[in-house]
């Protein structure tokens, strides 16, 4: 994506304009409300931008950003993406960056491709395979940067 730094990962978009003050209304794409913590740095496009003040509402958050003081230049970011840096969590998370390009085995060790994509799906999220295979992330038992372990149900990549 142009201008966007190497190593950032959409977290949102930015909605309309909300009072007269450059306040913004943002729709998260991310389960992590820290994305929104004043002092947060964004990116959108090539430019960096600094959350100063934000607060939920209706499902959204109003977001005040650094230097975005007035209805217009609010107006001029709306409908952008936001990205922002890969936060550091453990756990037991898959994230969609870390799979994306990372091969994709069964437990006896035989590749079934690689992930081009994860696509949203109500039950589970899905891996896409280059192949064009889709598997249910509730199989996934394993994954580490690079390599994704699956346990399957016999036939589910059988057409």
């Amino acid at each position: 994506m142009p201008g966007v730094p190497a190593g950032r990962l959409e977290v949102g978009r930015l909605g309309r304009p909300h009072g007269v003050r450059g306040d913004l209304m943002v729709t998260l794409t991310t389960d992590r409300t820290e994305r929104v913590d004043p002092g947060t740095e964004w990116w959108v496009d090539d430019r960096s931008l600094t959350v100063v003040t934000s607060r939920p509402q209706k499902g959204r958050w109003v977001v005040h950003l650094e230097g975005v003081d007035d209805r217009d230049a609010a107006a001029a970011l709306t409908g952008a993406r936001i990205h922002a840096t890969p936060l550091d969590v453990t756990g037991d998370n898959v994230w969609v960056h870390e799979v994306i390009g990372a091969e994709v085995h069964d437990r006896a060790g035989s590749r079934l491709g690689t992930v081009t994509a994860v696509e949203a799906n109500p039950a589970h999220d899905l891996l896409v395979l280059d192949g064009g295979g889709l598997i249910p992330m509730v199989f996934v038992v394993e994954h580490e940067r690079g390599r994704v372990v699956v346990d399957l149900p016999e036939g589910l990549l059988e057409v």
